[in-house]
């Protein structure tokens, strides 16, 4: 199976074009802002590495969030406009799932984390299990006071992964039980894994795809400037 992983709900963008498990293409760059000039040409540099073209593709892996607006909004419709064309299904995967699957430990309880501005944070928290993880909570916004509560009240001894360095100094303080770890964002390889086991087990809607943010967006998207242009297809 041939899928195209795109990663843009937080600053660490990135694409993978696999076969099955196996990476053919890769391309990332980190920028807060960059993302709608980075994805097109980021895929169409990824198609050139592979030798392939995007009527090859079985499938679309994207990450619907949480994260920032922008960048969610043109993973989404990248993938969208993309799978339409070429009449095959898009995945959805989460950027806290993506980070706790990679954060795997055999023992720890993991606090999954992205930093949604205003002083917010988007949290949900995972078990381990042997192969991966399983999310025990859903994700919800919480303060860093609230992510402290959280933590104190944990009967385990957990391990806080994502944007680690957004945290307010004070939320960690003390809490010698807490460990803080890798990686700070989600990866495309880790949205791929994420998105090929729901492919083998056909565990995935086929309704229309939604941003997750958790709480309004602060602005207006033009969605003009999200469609993907370019002729992707073979040469005559």
């Amino acid at each position: 199976m041939r899928l195209l992983a795109i990663e843009t709900a937080t600053p660490l963008s990135g694409v993978v074009l696999a076969e099955d498990r196996g990476v053919v293409a890769t391309a990332s760059r980190l920028d807060r802002t960059g993302h709608a000039g980075f994805l097109v040409p980021a895929i169409d540099f990824c198609f050139d590495q592979a030798g392939w073209f995007p009527d090859d593709l079985d499938a679309i892996v994207v990450d619907v969030g949480p994260g920032l607006y922008t960048g969610i909004r043109v993973g989404i419709a990248t993938a969208q406009g993309l799978a339409s064309a070429l009449g095959i299904p898009v995945v959805a995967g989460t950027s806290l799932d993506a980070l706790a699957l990679e954060a795997a430990t055999g023992h720890r309880h993991i606090f999954s984390i992205v930093d949604v501005r205003r002083g917010e944070l988007a949290v949900s928290t995972y078990r381990p299990v042997p192969g991966g993880v399983v999310r025990d909570a859903p994700a919800e916004l919480m303060s860093m006071d609230g992510l402290r509560a959280a933590l104190m009240s944990d009967p385990g001894n957990p391990l806080v992964v994502g944007d680690v360095p957004a945290i307010a100094g004070h939320v960690l303080r003390g809490l010698h039980r807490v460990r803080t770890g890798r990686p700070r964002f989600p990866s495309a390889q880790a949205l791929l894994e994420i998105g090929l086991a729901r492919l083998e087990k056909n565990a995935f809607p086929t309704e229309a795809m939604r941003p997750l943010y958790l709480r309004e967006p602060d602005v207006t998207l033009n969605w003009a400037k999200l469609t993907p242009e370019g002729p992707w297809s073979k040469p005559s």
